[in-house]
């Protein structure tokens, strides 16, 4: 969001009487990480040396190597716009992870994304991305904990008095404005208690780095209203759940690499091929793009979520969609991710899938712009139709024998992610739920 040096940082935590600055970094599992320091520890810190345990940090190291350092990244520095009780004020800077011999650290998602990005620039790409972030915000009860009591009932393009979470989300707006946010829409999503911010695209790493800053702000500021924010994919039965559309776009020599206008549908063969990478790959990276057990109870028929792969123009039943626009806002919207996805790990993911797909000229199959969830299974497996996993379980064995998103994410960070995966289906699979006791207890 701005193109600050070390010498600007330290000149605005003067000026700014900034007391506290937050060095923040995310765990493999995309949870925001920090190290507060005063700015007596300024210096130490752009010089990347401060220090911290490793270990203790989900998917990092073992005990016995566990002294890891922060390198800020300057050009991230923002004051945080929110009161901080009289502390004075309070500023972050996003960090990347290094080992104790200077070398980048291959647990680092950021540093993950930033290897991408470094892949594609030899072949002459920049790779861009807007998201879609939706979120729900419920009522939290007089401890301040977190229940699933929405505090509206409001539907899709809903406003107030209906719309109950409007205050909060206007208040969300001003504050990543603040932080330099150009929001492009706000509105009420389809579910009861649902919300949708959006936000301009950019650069995959400047994006990555803003869906971080969107959901603290997101939390922070629906707290202060009494409420809870959650970025769960599917928390309330029979409603639509919250999904990260990814759009995307590839541009080289500043045009849009996937605009073409002497093609119909006004996308250039990089565009199809990149769908097709997609396509191909969409099985084996569904475990990092769709995170959680929850995350696969999104893909139901009729609630606009993906649950196949295949591609559309208009038609949002697909796995990818082609918007309209054309020219500069061409791009391609990946509809299957969610928020719980580690952004770095999910950006560097789909960006190799559609990589692979140039490199290796993957032409995709026919556009399907019929309601996929209207075809019968014969019909979709005589046009190619697969289906993305059904479960987590069935993801992560997807993830597991990949060898394009193990080459991707490292084998340091696919083989932790993948072993906390399995972990994690283990314990939902062994728990008895609420479900199973309403169905059979008494019945049997």
């Amino acid at each position: 969001m701005s193109n600050l040096n070390s010498d600007d940082v330290k000149r605005i935590v003067r000026e700014e009487n900034v007391r506290f600055i937050r060095l923040q970094f995310t765990d493999v599992f995309g949870k925001l990480k920090n190290v507060a320091i005063t700015p007596n520890q300024l210096d130490t810190a752009l010089n990347n040396e401060i220090m911290f345990d490793g270990s203790s940090i989900d998917g990092f190291v073992r005990i016995e190597e566990s002294d890891m350092y922060l390198a800020p990244d300057p050009s991230t520095f923002t004051i945080f716009p929110w009161k901080s009780n009289g502390y004075g004020k309070i500023a972050r800077m996003i960090c990347d992870v290094y080992n104790p011999d200077g070398t980048p650290f291959e647990g680092c998602p950021r540093n993950v994304l930033k290897k991408k990005i470094s892949q594609l620039k030899e072949h002459g790409f920049e790779f861009y991305v807007g998201p879609e972030v939706e979120f729900f915000l419920f009522e939290a009860d007089e401890k301040g904990r977190p229940t699933t009591e929405v505090q509206d009932h409001a539907g899709y393009f809903d406003l107030g008095p209906t719309d109950l979470g409007e205050e909060a989300r206007r208040d969300i707006c001003l504050t990543l404005e603040e932080m330099g946010f150009e929001i492009e829409a706000s509105h009420h999503e389809v579910a009861p208690g649902q919300h949708e911010i959006d936000f301009k695209y950019d650069d995959a790493l400047k994006t990555a780095d803003n869906v971080s800053t969107f959901k603290l702000v997101v939390k922070s500021i629906a707290k202060k209203h009494g409420l809870h924010a959650t970025f769960m994919p599917k928390p309330i039965t029979g409603k639509h759940g919250t999904c990260m559309h990814l759009n995307q776009s590839l541009y080289k020599n500043g045009e849009n690499a996937f605009y073409c206008s002497d093609d119909s549908l006004g996308l250039s063969q990089e565009a199809y091929y990149y769908i097709g990478g997609l396509i191909k790959h969409a099985r084996e990276f569904a475990a990092i793009t769709n995170a959680t057990v929850n995350s696969y109870k999104r893909f139901v028929p009729g609630f606009e979520a993906p649950t196949d792969i295949a591609w559309a123009t208009a038609n949002r039943s697909p796995l990818i969609r082609i918007p309209a626009k054309r020219g500069a806002a061409t791009r391609v919207e990946l509809r299957n991710p969610d928020p719980t996805a580690n952004h770095y790990l999910a950006f560097a993911s789909v960006l190799a899938a559609g990589l692979e797909g140039i490199k290796n000229k993957i032409q995709p199959p026919s556009c399907c712009n019929e309601n996929i969830y209207d075809i019968d299974d014969k019909d979709k497996k005589s046009r190619g139709i697969q289906q993305f996993p059904e479960s987590l379980k069935e993801a992560v064995i997807e993830l597991e024998k990949s060898q394009l998103m193990k080459e991707t994410l490292g084998s340091h960070i696919h083989a932790t992610y993948v072993e906390a995966k399995k972990k994690e289906w283990l314990e939902y699979s062994q728990e008895v739920h609420q479900w199973e006791i309403e169905k059979y207890l008494a019945q049997y």
